[in-house]
């Protein structure tokens, strides 16, 4: 199929970007990589009236820390972030998840703010962030505000962002030393959107969990953290029996929704599964 008619714009610059957002409004739609929006608009399930072309802005695809921060511009393609030794350095649980993102060509277009704008619930970039505690920049033309990543994803396909917002940054806190992470994902074919994926980051200290972060996508309604497995763990020695228990509380914790693919209960149980073992490779890392 092919698209409904439409308009075309691309702006020069920021300023320009985002004039348009607020002139156009809900009729408007923005084309970062367009890996999710273009399928969208030939199935017609979108129609927008303008499509406002962002890709030749400057200065939005970053990669950098500054100030304890990681920060992210939100033209930054997958492949620069799945490669990128900064990534790799200041937030690996991002590099590890990038494995399980899509394929080359796609990753090659994609970026990253495209893809938590879009906000599927069984992408793996939001449940990242979320276990990240990232704060995500929504820019408009005459205001500019900070929204945590808790706040951002609410529901399937539907984010914090505002009708006259650009998401133009991404900024996650530098991992400290000695954290743990692991990133553990089961999809029908590789590459394709999970049916359950985990995130965990794991600070130990004398054994004992002093902080958690677990995050699940493919769950529901849009990724979520899992804050009573996480509750579970604090203070406790970090063992095998705790981590079974961990993942049991996980999958009680979870409410998926049933597809031709699995049924409520195999999700569950997958859920219970990569949060065993995902736990068990974080732990494995802690130094």
């Amino acid at each position: 199929m092919k698209p409904a008619a439409f308009d075309y714009v691309r702006p020069a610059n920021l300023s320009e970007a985002l004039q348009a957002l607020a002139r156009y409004g809900s009729k408007g739609k923005i084309l970062a990589g367009g890996q999710s929006l273009v399928p969208m608009m030939n199935l017609r399930l979108v129609r927008p009236e303008v499509v406002i072309d962002i890709n030749r802005l400057p200065a939005l695809d970053h990669i950098r820390v500054e100030g304890g921060e990681l920060l992210i511009g939100a033209l930054a393609r997958h492949s620069a972030l799945y490669d990128s030794p900064i990534i790799a350095q200041h937030f690996p649980l991002m590099s590890e998840a990038y494995r399980h993102v899509a394929h080359k060509p796609i990753r090659n277009r994609g970026t990253l703010g495209g893809n938590v704008s879009h906000a599927d619930p069984a992408s793996e970039m939001p449940a990242v962030l979320l276990a990240g505690d990232a704060m995500l920049l929504a820019s408009s033309s005459n205001t500019q505000r900070r929204i945590a990543a808790k706040d951002f994803f609410q529901g399937p396909l539907q984010t914090a962002l505002k009708t006259d917002e650009l998401l133009t940054e991404i900024r996650i806190p530098v991992a400290p030393a000695g954290r743990g992470y692991a990133f553990e994902e089961e999809a029908t074919r590789k590459g394709d959107f999970a049916l359950a994926a985990v995130a965990v980051l794991l600070d130990v200290s004398g054994g004992a969990c002093a902080k958690a972060a677990i995050a699940v996508a493919g769950m529901g309604d849009c990724a979520t953290r899992l804050r009573e497995v996480e509750s579970s763990l604090a203070g406790k020695l970090i063992n095998d029996d705790a981590i079974v228990q961990a993942a049991r509380t996980a999958k009680q914790s979870v409410t998926p929704i049933a597809s031709y693919h699995a049924d409520v209960e195999f999700k569950r149980d997958l859920v219970e599964a990569l949060t065993a073992r995902a736990l068990r490779r974080a732990l494995a890392r802690c130094k």
